[in-house]
């Protein structure tokens, strides 16, 4: 196998799947802001708080992915996964955080 460097390296091959991932998540975590400007739970738009909400659910979008892959999981329902988990944000890294707690202790 070459040596990677970077007059051989495929970064569009290598970089597309995370760029798909980035961009459902992040889509999951504005939809999760509409819900919640809507619901009254956040009073007023806010650019501050809309960010935090894409950070977070890319975040969210990006460690599911990597567990669909390392579990060996179809594309398709890697993609579904990843829109859910970006839609959660950060309800999905408490609960990842409590089930990782109960299972391997403090």
């Amino acid at each position: 196998m070459p040596e990677k460097n970077p007059d051989n390296f495929d970064w569009i091959r290598v970089s597309l799947p995370y760029a798909w991932v980035l961009l459902l998540s992040i889509f999951g975590g504005i939809v999760n802001f509409m819900q919640k400007v809507r619901s009254g739970e956040i009073s007023r738009f806010s650019i501050t708080e809309l960010f935090g909400e894409m950070v977070t659910s890319a975040f969210a979008g990006v460690i599911t992915f990597l567990l669909c892959k390392a579990a060996d999981i179809n594309e398709l329902i890697t993609a579904a996964l990843v829109g859910v988990a970006g839609h959660m944000g950060s309800r999905l890294i408490f609960k990842l955080e409590k089930y990782l707690m109960k299972r391997y202790g403090p």
